[in-house]
């Protein structure tokens, strides 16, 4: 059995939902604190990818990264490529998890309250040290479930991550890549594994997920 499309779907899930993280985090803490005009309009464009076809986020990707565009030759002489190689997988999978976590986190912070803040900086506390230590621990919980969700999403992604980077074992096979490739060879039965794979993964997400929803509900109570 090839496990490299576990280890590859993993690999790729992880770097993409770290990337996510901070700059899901970075983008909804400044977008929170903008007037309501430039809020919407930044919200159109940071949401996009989530409401567009996964194939067309992809088309969009290879055409800016692509092998003949002009950053895609830029990077190329420095030894960096996107398109067919397993990083161009993370590449993807982060545009499309990325509104997930933009959203999420926007919300836990537009949840915040403002005068546990304030109180920070009457008490001299740097904005910093009232980010990290005050607005993060109050935000945890709608943090943690945007981060579990943005995982889940690129863990999954099949569409701008075929457009990119395609099918090649050992090399940038996914789950979702091999799923379908397989069925298309008529190999049902390791279509199938791949599947059930792909099913308890999501499974033990989705309690995560709600396992968060319960602890943050609790709080609240």
């Amino acid at each position: 059995m090839d496990w490299y499309p576990l280890y590859n779907s993993l690999r790729i899930a992880a770097i993409s939902c770290a990337l996510v993280f901070f700059a899901g985090i970075f983008a909804a803490y400044y977008v929170a604190r903008l007037p309501r005009a430039v809020k919407g309009i930044l919200d159109v464009i940071l949401t996009l990818p989530m409401v567009l076809p996964p194939t067309v986020v992809g088309y969009f990707i290879l055409l800016v990264f692509g092998a003949k565009r002009p950053l895609g030759i830029f990077l190329a002489q420095y030894g960096i490529k996107f398109v067919m190689t397993w990083y161009g997988g993370v590449l993807a999978a982060a545009v499309v998890a990325f509104p997930l976590m933009y959203r999420t986190a926007r919300g836990a912070f537009e949840s915040f309250d403002d005068t546990l803040a304030y109180s920070g900086q009457t008490l001299g506390l740097s904005n910093t040290y009232i980010f990290w230590h005050i607005r993060m621990p109050y935000c945890r919980q709608g943090i943690l479930a945007g981060t579990v969700l943005a995982f889940a999403r690129a863990l999954g992604e099949y569409g701008a991550t075929s457009m990119l980077i395609g099918y090649t074992p050992g090399r940038t096979a996914t789950i979702s890549t091999t799923v379908y490739q397989l069925w298309r060879t008529n190999d049902e039965a390791g279509a199938f594994f791949w599947v059930m794979v792909n099913l308890g993964i999501s499974a033990v997400v989705l309690l995560i997920v709600n396992m968060l929803e319960r602890r943050t509900k609790g709080g609240r109570a």
